[in-house]
């Protein structure tokens, strides 16, 4: 368990916390670009870090991100004018670009240079695997952005959405890097039942008490959960890449899309959960995204129009108790929002002080360590090194069954599938 303090500082991520200087080091998801499709169109809201932003596309095709108060009187932005490469503060008319230099200042005499003194708060972005990313640190200019392994496939391969999640960031994370919980949240009676069916992977369903190693990288780290099966070894190779990004393996089948989640903090108690889908060889079938949009499998189910699941707290997440006696273990739908379900009815901030973890939690454990060091760290004045370094991000994760019973050794036999891209 974690001290109260502790659990403070993991948890917490507004302007000044160790956690949030940490994670403004790096680049991150900030929305779709589809929300932002075309120059001069409307704004778009953005909460992140605990910070309030409007996002804008400006005539150029340029995108900025600037605080959600005009620094005159402090009037929200999102209700601005997008004309002319620059966002208008619709109360005085200030006018602004997209790195926060305010262009035009209407209200104040013509030979007034006051407008060269005001800035507004920006921060940089960038349009990367359909996905607008933004930079909140210090660094000038902001390192490169990450290279990551689905960023190299053309956006038929891959389909990106985001919900939001109510609760902290570190909840939703720990769940994507808790491999035992598998064999019983996401446990169908009848395999072919499943949502996944097709793909189910019986492998990871037969032990229920895997084995778990950690090794440390430069990137984050990789946990293996080893699971005897009548044939030797299961493995399931996860990384966890800083800040906030988990890799799960999915079964072994040829063809079979891969997965990233991003679990992106919004504030304290709110998460941007972003999820992307893609494949190397060959375009997602139609059929299979249009799955996805649905809330099939891997996506929750959404209200229209909103980032808010339909399954919520309000309605219990619509368990069903006939399907939980007899088709999976939990009564609720799919596996996401097995997921979802589970880490929010911890709380919004889960009293970590109460838990009682054990050897299935080391990854949880050495999640914890890593990221609360790194933010220790910087407290001291040492930067994270993986921010300027975005070659190191392009890893896989990956299953297979092997021979081998040592962590070290099976990521060295299996080096070129979890780093393939840089070979």
């Amino acid at each position: 368990m974690l001290t109260r303090a502790d659990s403070e500082y993991l948890c917490r991520v507004g302007p000044g916390t160790p956690m949030g200087e940490l994670f403004r080091r790096f680049w991150l998801p900030a929305t779709l670009t589809w929300e932002l499709p075309e120059p001069d169109g409307a704004p778009v809201r953005l909460r992140l870090l605990g910070e309030d932003l409007v996002l804008w596309r400006d005539f150029t095709g340029a995108i900025g991100a600037i605080r959600d108060a005009c620094p005159h009187r402090g009037a929200s932005m999102f209700f601005g004018r997008n004309e002319e490469s620059g966002l208008r503060c619709v109360y005085h008319g200030w006018k602004f670009d997209t790195s926060g230099t305010c262009v035009d200042m209407p209200n104040e005499p013509a030979e007034s240079n006051f407008k060269h003194k005001i800035r507004a708060t920006a921060y940089p972005c960038a349009e990367y695997a359909d996905i607008v990313w933004i930079y909140m640190g210090p660094q000038s200019p902001a390192p490169g952005l990450p290279q990551l392994d689905w960023g190299d496939v053309p956006s038929s391969h891959r389909y990106s959405s985001k919900w939001d999640q109510a609760c902290n960031w570190a909840q939703g994370l720990e769940g994507n890097v808790d491999s035992s919980h598998v064999g019983f949240l996401h446990k169908w009676f009848d395999p072919t039942a499943s949502p996944e069916a097709a793909n189910a992977g019986a492998s990871r369903f037969e032990d229920r008490s895997p084995v778990l190693t950690v090794k440390e990288t430069e990137f984050g780290y990789v946990y293996g959960a080893r699971r005897t099966t009548a044939t030797g070894y299961y493995w399931r190779l996860t990384p966890f890449i800083l800040p906030c990004y988990t890799m799960v393996p999915g079964p072994a089948s040829p063809g079979y899309p891969r997965r990233v989640d991003y679990t992106v903090p919004m504030d304290d108690e709110h998460t941007w959960w972003f999820r992307t889908i893609y494949r190397e060889g060959r375009p997602l079938e139609p059929e299979l995204v249009e799955n996805y949009k649905a809330g099939a499998f891997h996506f929750p189910r959404m209200i229209p129009g909103t980032w808010h699941p339909v399954p919520n707290a309000a309605n219990d997440y619509q368990i069903d108790r006939e399907m939980q006696r007899k088709v999976n273990f939990t009564g609720i739908f799919n596996g996401r929002e097995q997921d979802m379900a589970i880490v929010e009815t911890m709380g919004k901030m889960f009293d970590r002080t109460i838990e009682h973890l054990g050897a299935a939690d080391t990854a949880i454990i050495a999640f914890r360590r890593l990221i609360m060091r790194l933010a220790r760290q910087l407290e001291q004045g040492v930067e994270p090194w993986a921010p300027n370094h975005p070659e190191v991000f392009r890893v896989r994760s990956v299953d297979f069954q092997d021979g081998e019973g040592d962590l070290g050794a099976v990521m060295d036999s299996h080096r070129q599938a979890m780093i393939a891209p840089l070979a």
